[in-house]
């Protein structure tokens, strides 16, 4: 019984890192995402993301859905550069539940996530940030208001640097 019941743990792990590999809309902001388990007799019970904050398996142990996707590289306290020729640094906080801080400017709420390996965020005074990772740095690129972050090039690029250890 207690082969199996690893062996069924495991492959719970298995296929949620199968399923979040596969699917990482699902674990975007406007998606909200959820965890939905399956029972043995058929019923289900579906699980909001927002109000997870790890998963535990007997024997196997903890999944955090900010590692799955990969919010675990970005969430934290980061110090970037303004750009745009102007020298001086902000503070940018991500938190594990898609929101953002920045303590510069107005509008310094806004919500992030993760596209293709970077964290891309939304400002409330509609600028939007990227923080990348370019070689063995990071850098932000600020893009202006009412501009896309996938069809043009940044008003300016920063340096980025990560301030708690991961």
């Amino acid at each position: 019984m207690f082969k199996l019941s690893r062996f069924l743990s495991a492959g719970i792990v298995l296929a949620t890192v199968l399923f979040v590999g596969a699917t990482p809309a699902l674990w975007s902001q406007e998606s909200g995402g959820s965890v939905v388990i399956v029972f043995k007799d058929g019923h289900r019970q579906s699980f909001p993301l927002a109000q997870i904050d790890h998963i535990e398996f007997e024997h196997v142990g903890r999944v955090s859905p900010a590692v799955a996707s990969g919010r675990s590289r970005f969430t934290g306290h980061w110090r970037v550069g303004i750009g745009g020729g102007q020298s001086g640094t902000f503070e940018i906080v991500l938190t594990p539940d898609g929101k953002a801080h920045k303590d510069i400017g107005m509008g310094g709420d806004g919500t992030w996530m993760t596209v293709n390996g970077e964290a891309r965020i939304a400002w409330d005074d509609g600028w939007h940030d990227v923080i990348r990772k370019r070689g063995n740095k990071f850098e932000k690129a600020a893009y202006a208001p009412g501009h896309s972050v996938d069809d043009t090039s940044p008003e300016s690029v920063a340096s980025a640097e990560y301030q708690e250890p991961n």
